[in-house]
């Protein structure tokens, strides 16, 4: 599979359901994400961590509009609630990793940066917003949303509730690569583009400005692997390998298969778009820049999916 390897954790993942959603249920869910990534080092394996935040990107949006709609605070930008949820995620995560490896009694380090990942201001996506952030809504919390927050777009999400959507530019450049390389050649685990980056883009003096949007972690963490050239992607999410015909009597999961013929899928409809198809769509764009494989898999089956036990394995 390779030594070299970039981990997406999924949001979702950090927080468990509607009622387990404080700091300290999701500091709980990252220990046991760390642990599975501690076992892949321990294999010898050198990994860079990135995390998804829509959950937690949509908590800290509603915080931040109750405070102003409630004491008259200053409104706090998108762009720099990324940034809170990049560096407060990453610390749990980058102290979870920490305290595994002593434990284990392993010299491993670890170090999370602050990652800016470059956007084009002209991406449509800002006129059309796709990403969904925050918790899931029956219709009827949706509506009585709405109704609160009336510039508030919500859509339905893969059957699983109404959710909140916000600007998602595509990802053109990650502005720390050279950083995180260096940290990587020097024996750290790095965790980077925490959230998908912290969107900016560049001025006409060439200067960075920070810009209001969710970028999805997914396509953020292939280009970022493509960038520090790493041998495979693993991509987790809620299920141990993708379905085609998903939910159905005659639904498969598929275990080896090659670009083209995830791309035939694609074509037929079998993912979703606001949960599997980003995943997906991510997956091809790596394989399609030199990447070598891309492991789709749930964080408890790490371990047996570097050792091709588990999980879907995409491959050119």
């Amino acid at each position: 599979m390779g030594k070299f390897v970039v981990v997406a954790i999924g949001g979702n993942a950090l927080v468990k359901d509607n009622g387990r959603d404080s700091v300290q249920d999701q500091y709980e869910a990252v220990c046991e994400i760390a642990a599975n990534i501690a076992d892949m080092v321990q294999e010898g394996v050198d990994v860079v961590v990135t995390h998804g935040n829509g959950p937690q990107v949509g908590f800290e949006l509603r915080r931040s509009e109750v405070a102003h709609e409630v004491t008259g605070m200053n409104s706090v930008p998108l762009v720099n609630l990324v940034a809170d949820t990049q560096g407060a995620i990453g610390y749990q995560i980058q102290q979870a990793l920490t305290n595994e490896f002593i434990n284990r009694g392993m010299t491993k380090k670890v170090a999370t940066v602050i990652t800016q990942v470059e956007v084009s201001a002209d991406d449509p996506n800002f006129q059309h917003p796709t990403k969904p952030v925050g918790s899931f809504f029956t219709a009827e919390q949706a509506e009585e949303m709405k109704r609160a927050n009336p510039d508030w777009v919500m859509i339905e999400d893969s059957g699983r509730g109404y959710r909140r959507v916000v600007p998602s530019p595509l990802p053109i450049d990650i502005v720390e690569k050279d950083a995180i390389k260096s940290l990587i050649e020097s024996g750290y685990v790095v965790i980077a583009v925490g959230g998908g980056g912290i969107p900016v883009v560049k001025t006409a003096a060439k200067t960075y400005e920070g810009i209001d949007a969710v970028i999805d972690k997914d396509f953020a963490t292939s280009l970022l692997a493509e960038q520090i050239d790493a041998e495979s992607l693993i991509i987790t999410t809620g299920v141990p390998r993708v379905f085609i015909n998903y939910g159905k009597p005659d639904q498969k999961a598929l275990e080896e298969v090659s670009d083209e013929e995830i791309k035939r899928y694609v074509a037929e409809g079998h993912f979703p778009k606001g949960s599997m198809l980003p995943k997906i769509e991510a997956s091809l764009r790596f394989l399609e820049k030199e990447g070598r494989r891309v492991i789709i898999t749930n964080p408890e089956s790490l371990q047996d999916a570097i050792r091709q036990k588990a999980g879907t394995h995409i491959v050119n």
